[in-house]
């Protein structure tokens, strides 16, 4: 018997249900990704909805789910090219899916980033929201999303939150390593340009400068340390007030890559040479850190595999308990440090 189609000739989600031998919710339940299935019944449905070559209406699903099939990404966060990687991050899960992206900057020092917030999540109706450093810290939007009923992720340099919404990297121990490997170069000197105040990622990489040093058994010196705002001109002033210092470091650890690259810059002006004169490490492994010359040894942080991660937690049910939270930096050695 052929399949009796919708007036457009289109098959429906009736004409799925009736071959399937399921009920038409089932078939919901199948296109809406729901892990309250077994994988018998979800291939069986699946493999009826390749055979009509039936298309989900998306207006119809967003409005039987009362949500759009939008991923926010919401962030205060000035480096640009973070948020660039965890939005190529994004894309990656959603590609051939009928998810779209919403990217939403906000202020979060202001008093009404909060109803902001609120607003966007209650007009866009999204489907899920990942939330980037350092508003992710903010309990206060973790629970406002739980009261809108909106699915969310926060990305951290620490656990923040239950496996199912969260994120995380190693900052603290990836800098150790970092340090050590300079230390290990026979560095005993090391300036460190720290991220702004209120980001947990500066606090965390800060407290792993710190380790090294204890470690070591080398002394703080807080004239050899300065503090950035993840940019490449407050990296610049950084850099020019450690080589200021006399002694001068023979190494710079930077917590990320603008600020070393404005490092580098500072030193160039200056008429040192990297790394013969000052090695320099960064942290992020962003495009910039293989394009200044010279190539900037740094701390891969898995940026785009975890908000790839994120955003499979955030679309995909079933998938999400396979999903890791915790994500590991790597040490990406290239030409920035020489030996003491």
């Amino acid at each position: 018997m052929g399949v009796k189609k919708a007036k457009d000739g289109k098959p429906t989600i009736n004409d799925v249900a009736r071959i399937a031998g399921v009920s038409k919710k089932t078939v919901s339940r199948v296109i809406n990704r729901s892990p309250l299935l077994n994988e018998a019944t979800r291939e069986k449905v699946e493999a009826v909805i390749a055979d009509l070559g039936y298309v989900p209406n998306p207006q119809a699903r967003a409005l039987a789910l009362r949500r759009n099939f939008l991923i926010g990404l919401i962030h205060d966060n000035p480096n640009a090219q973070m948020v660039l990687g965890v939005q190529e991050g994004i894309l990656s899960a959603i590609r051939d899916t009928e998810f779209a992206l919403v990217v939403r900057p906000v202020n979060r020092r202001s008093p009404d980033m909060l109803d902001d917030v609120r607003t966007f999540l209650e007009q866009q109706r999204l489907f899920g929201v990942l939330l980037l450093p350092p508003i992710s810290e903010n309990d206060a939007l973790a629970e406002l999303c739980d009261e809108l009923g909106v699915t969310f992720v926060r990305m951290g340099s620490v656990r923040l939150d239950e496996d199912a919404h969260m994120v995380a990297s190693n900052d603290r121990e990836a800098v150790v390593k970092a340090l050590e490997y300079l230390i290990g170069r026979g560095h005993r000197r090391i300036g460190f340009v720290a991220g702004p105040e209120g980001f947990r990622s500066a606090a965390e990489r800060a407290l792993g400068y710190r380790d090294a040093l204890d470690k070591a058994g080398l002394a703080l010196d807080p004239a050899i340390m300065a503090e950035g705002n993840y940019t490449f001109e407050t990296g610049i002033a950084a850099g020019e007030k450690l080589l200021a210092v006399s002694p001068r470091p023979s190494a710079i650890f930077a917590s990320n890559d603008e600020m070393a690259a404005g490092v580098v810059h500072a030193a160039r002006k200056q008429g040192l040479s990297v790394p013969e004169d000052l090695s320099i490490v960064g942290f992020d492994d962003t495009a910039i850190a293989a394009h200044i010359w010279p190539p900037l040894t740094t701390v891969r942080w898995p940026i785009q595999a975890m908000a790839k991660a994120a955003a499979i937690k955030l679309i995909d049910p079933a998938e999400a308990r396979r999903q890791p939270s915790h994500f590991l930096s790597d040490l990406i050695e290239r030409a920035s440090v020489a030996s003491a």
